[in-house]
């Protein structure tokens, strides 16, 4: 279990195993999924690696199976996706498949080029056929340049005629089929006809032979026509022999490519690893988890009964001082998680992870944004509904953090009372207008008549019961004129709360990580005034926030809680009305004081015991002199890095702080659109498609309301989701 909270035990482990055997002890290996092979040929460059050349035959195969795969798809036929064997490739299926794959490809540029010339003779026999009595062929494009060009050299003194060629079935069948004239011109004279021919030239017009007499013209057609006929059945045929290649190229090409990408990630592996003078031992090292050394050793004893080798693998664990990979588990509940984590960087060997914490404060977070429990009910559905969305892996492999984003949104928007844009009234309201009338309060009948907003008094006796509403916000709330100034409010504090809750657990995180380290003096020089500083300043922002809370005061001498901070940081007590409690210009000064002090303490104190501790082992094995001016190279890089690490955790501090209030700017954008959109277009639509007599009409205005709404919905609810990543990985969360 303790595995589950931080990264596994790991250890070195040196392998030997046969050469014939080590095609399927790698295969094993890499199905199980549990080791990271360590380079031992760390100086020798790529080229000079043993299997080098096997490395770059799969790299030409798999240039060839793209090929494939692109011709294939051009021909819109479908590959079979439901590939699930596991064959183990062998050293022989390289020299197989390369032969395979160099005469399947040269068998497919011999019939594409075919092909391409069959098209070409038939393009240019269906021109023939269609200027037998005209001069030349020309595209449509360049035929309006090609006429004002004719009409400049020779002044109209020529007769032009041009008509534009349908393309027949075969030329439809090219992939970008190109519209073309046919025309003639009468001239008159040997020498105009021969400007004509090189204007045609430059224009890249196709000029054929045309007989002089009409027998020889109907004689050539008769033979365009029939060798038009004999081209088009062996274009036919042509056509069906490349499909059937193809076809059944398609069937195997899933095969083939998983064949050559572990053939690749063999030999890549083979480079790592270490062969001997005899050139019939591998020896190779391994990081693996401690608690899976018998699955290793059980799948290298696999490897080697297939490859039928008379030598069983030897696993040997090395002792070494080197800091092993980090390695956390994960299944297909954590992986999404997990990645979300790792996308900002992996933490150091044995270190707690985070990624834990995350299945709870990330959904979390991104439901104070998006709070509403019908849309979080539509996001649980989604997810629920994952088997039938399978062409969307994205969605497929975070669909449990969709359906946790969802069942959070759902309690959220059951504590904000809202299910689009909704309240429910379930306990019954806190709050009744009946004390507000007269005799026990001002108002009268009159006064309802006169008035568009009244303001209920809690001070009146019986306005506000004084007991508040068992769960959740109100839904008075819903229809008061001042429900955005409440919850504005309400939101803003909330998102503070929490933005220094989630920081000081991940300041607490490191302290785990001190005490499983037994840096016990980082938490003295580290932990201690970090979280001094936080909670001086923070921690004292949010007790104002509770004690204004918990205290009675009229609305109007209420001091402003964001001045009573700022105020706090200037010293400035001068203003009228910036006390909330009898002892708080004492206390504020006390606090930011000794906020202040610990900038140096963070700063200097982690640099002061190490110079002391460098000064006594240098000063004890090298001398004074020595250790002098070692201490003066040492002492820069420390200053340094602690400065840099106090710059960044003190600014941090204020910026997170202020970056958790989108939390309460998502989600008021998100309630203020669900209104929004209720109001100006569901209403609306409702109220118009009722007073329609056409149903269809009213169907489509509907469903476009409701497409509207939707998009608008899952664009914020993005917007959410990315707030979301960048709160949640902040640098002062989770801090190592």
């Amino acid at each position: 279990m303790d595995s589950f909270f931080r990264s596994e035990e790991m250890c070195l482990v040196q392998l030997f195993f046969q050469t014939e055997s080590a095609h399927n002890c790698i295969n094993e290996l890499g199905h199980l999924g549990l080791v990271q092979f360590k380079d031992l040929n760390p100086g020798t460059v790529a080229f000079q690696r043993r299997f080098v050349k096997e490395v770059k035959k799969c790299e030409e195969m798999e240039r060839i199976l793209r090929f494939l795969e692109n011709e294939v798809v051009k021909s819109n036929i479908p590959i079979p996706a439901d590939f699930t064997s596991e064959t183990i490739p062998v050293p022989r299926d390289v020299l197989d498949l390369e032969s395979r794959f160099d005469k399947l490809e040269q068998e497919l540029k011999e019939i594409n080029s075919n092909r391409d010339t069959l098209r070409q003779n038939f393009t240019q026999l269906m021109e023939i056929n269609h200027l037998l009595f005209v001069a030349g062929v020309i595209k449509h494009e360049r035929f309006p340049a090609f006429e004002k060009i004719l009409w400049r050299l020779f002044h109209g003194n020529f007769v032009l005629r041009h008509a534009e060629i349908k393309p027949h079935e075969e030329e439809n069948m090219a992939e970008d089929p190109v519209k073309k004239d046919v025309f003639v011109v009468f001239v008159q004279g040997d020498q105009i006809r021969g400007k004509i021919r090189k204007l045609c030239d430059g224009f890249h017009a196709s000029m054929y032979p045309c007989p002089n007499n009409a027998y020889a013209r109907k004689e050539m057609r008769t033979n365009a026509n029939t060798r038009i006929e004999d081209l088009r059945l062996v274009l036919k045929r042509t056509e069906e022999f490349r499909e059937t290649t193809l076809t059944a190229a398609a069937a195997n090409l899933q095969e083939w490519t998983s064949k050559v990408k572990k053939m690749k990630a063999i030999y890549y592996t083979l480079n790592l690893c270490n062969i001997d003078i005899t050139q019939k031992l591998i020896v190779a090292e391994i990081w693996c988890p401690v608690s899976d050394l018998n699955s290793v050793h059980t799948a290298l004893i696999h490897g080697s009964e297939q490859s039928g080798s008379s030598l069983s693998p030897v696993v040997n664990r090395i002792q070494t001082q080197q800091t092993p990979p980090t390695f956390n588990r994960v299944n297909s509940f954590t992986t999404g998680f997990q990645s979300i984590i790792d996308a900002y960087g992996v933490g150091n060997y044995q270190e707690i992870n985070p990624a834990p914490y995350t299945m709870v404060t990330f959904p979390f977070l991104f439901a104070v944004m998006f709070g509403d429990c019908g849309h979080g009910l539509v996001m649980t559905l989604l997810a629920l509904c994952y088997p039938s969305l399978q062409l969307i892996d994205m969605l497929v492999d975070g669909r449990y953090i969709i359906f946790l984003m969802g069942l959070f949104s759902i309690y959220t928007g059951l504590i904000y009372n809202d299910c689009f844009s909704k309240s429910f009234n379930v306990f019954g309201s806190s709050w009744s207008v009946r004390p507000m009338f007269h005799p026990h309060g001002p108002w009268t009948n009159d006064t309802l008549h006169d008035s568009g907003h009244l303001h209920l008094d809690p001070l009146v006796s019986g306005v506000y019961s004084g007991n508040p509403y068992p769960f959740g916000v109100d839904p008075i709330w819903n229809i008061a004129s001042n429900k955005l100034s409440f919850l504005n409010s309400y939101k803003m504090k909330m998102s503070v709360i929490m933005g220094v809750a989630h920081m000081l657990f991940g300041v607490t995180l490191s302290l785990v990580n001190y005490i499983f380290f037994r840096n016990l003096k980082d938490v003295a020089l580290q932990f201690i005034p970090e979280v001094i500083f936080m909670l001086s300043l923070f921690g004292y922002l949010i007790f104002l926030i509770l004690y204004k809370w918990c205290v009675v005061m009229k609305s109007e001498s209420a001091p402003s809680i964001l001045l009573l901070f700022i105020n706090m940081m200037l010293f400035d007590y001068s203003s009228e009305g910036t006390v909330l409690y009898r002892t708080q210009k004492p206390v504020q000064i006390f606090l930011v004081v000794v906020a202040v002090l610990m900038v140096p303490w963070l700063l200097f104190n982690n640099a002061f015991y190490k110079f002391l501790s460098l000064q006594f082992c240098l000063s004890l094995f090298f001398g004074v002199k020595k250790a002098f001016f070692s201490l003066q190279v040492s002492m820069a890089d420390i200053f340094v890095y602690q400065g840099i690490h106090t710059i960044e955790y003190c600014l941090g501090c204020i910026s997170n702080t202020a970056s958790y209030l989108r939390l309460w700017a998502l989600s008021l954008a998100h309630a203020e659109l669900s209104e929004v959109l209720w109001k100006m277009v569901l209403q609306v639509a409702l109220r118009v498609t009722s007073g329609m007599g056409s149903v269809l009409l009213a169907v489509t205005f509907a469903a476009f309301a409701v497409l509207t709404v939707t998009i608008l919905l899952v664009m914020e609810g993005l917007s959410a989701f990315l707030h979301a990543l960048r709160l949640h990985c902040t640098p002062s969360t989770y801090t190592p």
